[in-house]
């Protein structure tokens, strides 16, 4: 872990924005895309980089914006790291958001996030706060070896359940599904009656497989021969160097995703999810204008 003073801290304009407290992961999950060449890492992934001066940046930022959006975070570094028990960066900055009238979406794998369920729930009464979780597999030991450093799809699950029982929406990420590995009906079913047992309000999904950059990859197939021998050859045999690996179970896959969906009243597109996410009442624009 390290510390930098970053220039600036929310990315986007207008409808939205982004926000990045940390960079780099401690999860150790084998798939991650942010291990990525492209995203020009110049230290070492598992050496936290840490935005210091991240409240004070997004104080200044939110203060001069009269307009209330939506604030995501988690999209390239979980919020809720190991180092966030210390530190609490993510924890002031949901206060800057509080205070400001902001509505915050938070994508996380780690059940830290009900060490701020109650800020959540201030964020959630006076403007919007939702909760994205990531569940790629129901089984505890391959949850293990996917994602190594963080809790298992049953707490997570449990962390849903708590958001529910709040009144905060939530939105699961059930991706990436990996092809030979847990791209089963049995493990997307049982994530998905789940995700309908805690009132999800939608799931993501981009089409039951796995993308694979340079950096990404070669990680990736580093673990598939500690963990699943042979394994890493097939891909190649399949796939070849293709970013794209979609599991041969697919359609079938992606029909049963579809109609339980349906069935449940479940946003099941890209699109809706992210529409409802970034969209913030008006009534709120409302409220916070007449607080201004």
């Amino acid at each position: 872990m390290h510390f930098v003073d970053a220039k600036g801290i929310l990315t986007g304009t207008g409808g939205h924005y982004g926000m990045n407290i940390y960079r780099g992961c401690s999860h150790g999950c084998i798939y991650c895309d942010s291990r990525s060449l492209c995203y020009r890492f110049t230290h070492p992934f598992e050496d936290i980089e840490v935005k210091q001066n991240a409240p004070e940046l997004l104080e200044k930022a939110l203060k001069s914006k009269r307009k209330k959006s939506m604030i995501g975070t988690g999209a390239m570094s979980d919020p809720y790291m190991h180092c966030e028990e210390k530190l609490r960066l993510t924890r002031k900055c949901l206060e800057i958001i509080h205070k400001y009238g902001f509505g915050v979406a938070v994508q996380t794998k780690s059940d830290r996030i009900l060490q701020d369920i109650d800020l959540l729930d201030e964020i959630n009464r006076s403007a919007k706060c939702v909760v994205q979780m990531t569940l790629t597999t129901y089984d505890d030991e391959l949850c293990g070896i996917l994602e190594p450093n963080v809790c298992n799809t049953k707490r997570r699950i449990e962390v849903l359940e708590e958001m529910q029982k709040r009144g905060i929406p939530t939105v699961v990420w059930l991706t990436p599904i990996l092809p030979f590995i847990n791209d089963t009906e049995e493990n997307i079913t049982a994530i998905l009656n789940e995700c309908v047992r805690v009132g999800v309000k939608g799931i993501i999904d981009f089409g039951m497989g796995l993308t694979l950059r340079e950096g990404d990859r070669e990680y990736y197939y580093a673990a598939l021969d500690k963990h699943f021998p042979g394994m890493k050859e097939k891909y190649i045999r399949r796939y070849g160097n293709a970013y794209e690996l979609p599991s041969p179970n697919a359609k079938e896959l992606t029909g049963i995703f579809k109609k339980i969906c349906k069935e449940n009243n479940i946003l099941s597109s890209p699109e809706e999810c992210f529409n409802y996410m970034y969209e913030l009442p008006e009534k709120y624009h409302q409220l916070s204008l007449f607080l201004d």
